[in-house]
């Protein structure tokens, strides 16, 4: 008997069909073993030996895993073709030789897709283990422990708020900073444009000013209003004629199939998807054999597939959109391994696939895919100039045709940022000596623009472009800032909050050299020196560590008042810019005479004055030149009201009385009404037409609700704790305690109905719950991963999450009456 193991049950079942009798195909469900999150997992004295522990929800695996090795005569290790692919099996094999169940005959394998042909090639092509991989995976993961292990430490010691370091995710966060500190430097700068609307035979062009009055016009040319309508007044009194028409043929190449980077930065542009969602429906696509293996930074397809994509093409459309050869890409990232094909289907003559999320991506990388195969798109270019009698103005119109579609006939690449000048508005047929008619002149005023904050798709592209990471690592690297609360994602768009902007400083001013963008950029392709075997890892390390281990004990000796100077002058620019009046920017706007500084407090950052605690200002960190808030010190709002930072955050007090300031609240909003307001809670907003008690509106541990007579509806809002009136509170209330009613009345209408178990043959449903949606089988609950569509939810991807699910074991209930402790 053979075992073969994989990572996911999905992928198990798959293979397992394909392999048929006297093979036995067990999930490992990912990485088996890890690091311990404690001092001396690496031991640096020793050659960074490392401690492994198998990790706790991997036990029932493993222990499934250990008694069929015993009875096999071969493993076959067959996880994912890549670094992390490579460490799980090197684990696995570890983990069996450890227990002595390790087989005599161990073998390799490694598939590009997940299908009959592929993974039976591969069986009959095993290999060993490829240990430079596995090096470089060791030399990777002991790097990212101990920077993690050393600097976190250090920054909740010596900063307040500071929650953790990482030697990648702080690299992406000062990106995010830079460009939030680049946004604040712009300053905007007037300019205007003049632009004539014309119509030839029955179609409209627009032409822009070029030149008047023997200037030439450029974009920041007219710089105010009085110069932009002297020249507006100039083109409405010419008439022109074209005296110039040009006509230049282009074509335009078609972009090669998607890597990991450019199918994140594409489903974001397009379908809106996070990175870490994206990988998550690529990795079902993946197991579903649709897809081929989705982490990647090739760009090429096999031969194989570009010849099925090329009959595909003449298929769907005609001859002429298959070019005469076939094309083949190289990459231009920065640090591109290409050890893979590119992301494409496997296959080609199926279309459509899956559903909900899952069909999108489909579609996206099967269009990609083709769209690379096909002829290129051919276009011309029109340019026309014309000028007026008296020769003051001249202006320029041009416009483009498609004269031959190509792949632009099934895709077109998405762009980060809109172009300012769009020259694909279609012409009408000029030529010299013509007076189109002239239906309108407008002067309009434009403003330069910032530098705008990172996307999703544009922080992915910035990374790969400085070789800042790898494929595997994009997805977690994002998401980590998000989940530190480093950043936050406004319409799209990356914002660093202030802690995020405060361990940035720190780490720039103290770690400057391991958070620049060409050392990091350099240790990755040392680490890819691993993986080719041109590099020791113990080597990578030592060197790493020579430097590494002394600057951090430097730091650390040094007392957080000492962190804090250094922070405050490091920063002043920007914490403390020219102030209007001319005035010291650092002179107390409350006392007069006090001093502005950067202290530390219990509960984070902040600016006070030097006159403190006589002077009671203080400035939020971060609010540079803005209105005094509360740091560790209270700020005066009148009426007796003063706002405080607290243990669980800001609040309000007079007179003992105390409000916590709702998250939703802005601090810098919060104005004397708004705290009266907040002080004033509850608020009764009347009697129930029915029951003839009063409703009231407040805010809760959990957040703004509506009670009446022990029941109760939540509120979406602050603001609708003021806001609600008597109908719409008793509207809530009823739907409240019909949505209360379904769930305790036993049966629900489930969201969805997947089908079978294909093991067990339960009924799988997605199924709302209170905390979320969540897959059931009727005995196991799953929760839904963070941002799934519970509409999309495909039914392989919900038995995945439902066997993980069981694989941990009940879960364990608190005790005592059901009372739960609090965290600490």
């Amino acid at each position: 008997m053979k075992l073969v193991v994989v990572e996911s049950p999905a992928k198990a079942k798959t293979i397992e069909k394909y392999l048929g009798p006297g093979h036995r195909v067990l999930a490992s469900y990912g990485h088996v073993r890890d690091l311990p999150a404690k001092d001396g997992s690496v031991d640096t004295d020793n050659g960074f030996a490392m401690e492994w522990q198998v990790s706790a929800d991997r036990s029932k695996q493993l222990r499934e895993i250990t008694d069929e090795a015993k009875k096999a005569d071969t493993l076959i290790l067959a996880t994912d073709p890549d670094r992390e692919g490579e460490a799980i099996s090197w684990h696995l094999a570890e983990v069996l030789r450890n227990k002595k169940a390790l087989p005599a005959t161990v073998q390799r394998v490694a598939f590009n897709a997940i299908t009959k042909s592929a993974v039976t090639e591969a069986m009959a092509h095993p290999r060993e283990l490829d240990v430079d991989l596995i090096d470089a995976y060791k030399a990777r993961r002991a790097l990212d422990y101990l920077v993690g292990f050393t600097l976190s430490p250090i920054l909740w010691r010596k900063l307040p708020g500071a929650k953790s370091a990482g030697r990648v995710q702080s690299v992406a966060l000062r990106l995010i900073v830079d460009r939030e500190r680049e946004i604040e430097l712009f300053r905007p700068q007037e300019y205007w444009s003049v632009t004539a609307s014309f119509e030839a035979d029955g179609q409209g062009f627009t032409a822009r000013l070029v030149e008047f009055d023997g200037q030439k016009i450029d974009r920041l040319t007219i710089g105010n209003q009085g110069d932009a309508e002297r020249a507006k007044a100039a083109v409405e009194a010419g008439r022109f004629t074209v005296v110039s028409v040009e006509t230049k043929p282009f074509s335009r190449n078609p972009p090669p199939p998607f890597t990991t980077s450019t199918l994140q930065q594409e489903a974001a542009r397009k379908l809106g998807f996070a990175a870490s969602h994206t990988m998550r429906v690529a990795q079902g696509l993946y197991e579903q054999g649709l897809i081929t293996y989705m982490r990647t930074d090739g760009v090429d397809m096999a031969p194989e597939a570009i010849s099925a994509a090329r009959r595909a093409i003449a298929d769907r459309y005609d001859a002429g959109y298959v070019p005469d050869k076939p094309r083949i890409y190289t990459t231009k990232a920065k640090n591109a391994q290409e050890a893979h094909e590119a992301i494409r289907p496997t296959d080609f003559s199926q279309r459509h696939a899956a559903s909900g999320d899952h069909a999108r991506l489909y579609e996206l990388v099967y269009n990609r895919a083709l769209a690379s195969q096909m002829a290129s798109a051919r276009l011309e270019r029109t340019t026309v100039e014309l000028c007026d009698g008296a020769g003051r103005a001249a202006l320029r119109a041009t416009g483009q045709a498609v004269l031959f579609p190509g792949y632009l006939a099934l895709y077109e690449e998405g762009r980060d940022e809109k172009a300012e000048d769009d020259e694909s508005a279609r012409m009408p047929v000029l030529r010299e000596g013509d007076s189109p008619a002239k239906t309108g002149v407008e002067a309009t005023q434009h403003f330069t623009q910032p530098p705008p904050r990172y996307s999703e798709a544009s922080l992915v592209k910035r990374l790969e472009e400085l070789g800042i990471g790898r494929p595997s690592t994009y997805a977690s690297i994002l998401q980590t800032l998000k989940d530190r609360e480093y950043v936050r994602v406004e319409k799209a768009r990356f914002v660093p909050e202030e802690s995020g902007r405060l361990v940035t400083a720190f780490l720039e001013r103290f770690f400057e050299k391991y958070v620049s963008y060409d050392y990091t950029a350099e240790l990755e392709e040392e680490l890819d020196d691993v993986s080719g075997g041109r590099l020791n890892w113990q080597k990578l390390l030592d060197e790493f560590w020579r430097d590494f281990r002394p600057k951090a004990g430097e730091v650390m000796e040094q007392k957080p008042s000492e962190i804090t100077a250094a922070l405050d002058e490091f920063l002043a620019p920007w914490l403390y810019p020219p102030r209007e009046d001319g005035s010291d920017p650092r002179l107390c706007p409350q006392c007069g005479n006090g001093r502005l500084s950067l202290r530390g407090g219990k509960f984070g950052a902040f600016i006070a004055c030097s006159n403190y605690p006589e002077c009671k200002y203080t400035q939020k960190f971060g609010q540079a030149g803005g209105e005094g808030q509360a740091g560790d010190g209270p700020q005066d709002l009148g009426n007796g009201i003063e706002l405080k930072s607290g243990r669980f955050g800001p609040y309000l007090e007079r007179d003992g009385k105390r409000a916590s300031v709702p998250k939703d609240v802005p601090l810098d909003t919060v104005t004397t009404d708004i705290a009266e307001q907040l002080l004033s809670l509850p608020r009764e907003i009347g009697m129930h037409p029915e029951s003839g008690k009063p409703i009231v509106a407040s805010i809760g541990r959990y957040g703004p609700y509506l009670a009446h007579d022990g029941k109760y509806a939540r509120l979406g809002s602050t603001a609708e704790v003021f806001e609600t009136g008597m109908n719409a509170a008793v509207v809530k209330l009823a739907e409240a305690a019909a949505a209360a009613g379904a769930r305790s009345g036993g049966a629900r209408e489930p969201i969805a109905v997947l089908g079978a178990h294909p093991q067990s043959g339960k009924e799988i449903k997605v199924m709302a719950g209170r905390y979320g949606p969540y897959a059931s089988d009727g005995t196991t609950h799953a929760t839904l991963p963070k941002g799934t569509e519970p509409t999309s939810v495909a039914l392989d991807q919900a038995v995945e999450l439902i066997d993980a699910r069981a694989a941990k074991g009940p879960a364990k209930k608190s005790r005592g009456g059901g009372r739960r402790k609090k965290k600490a």
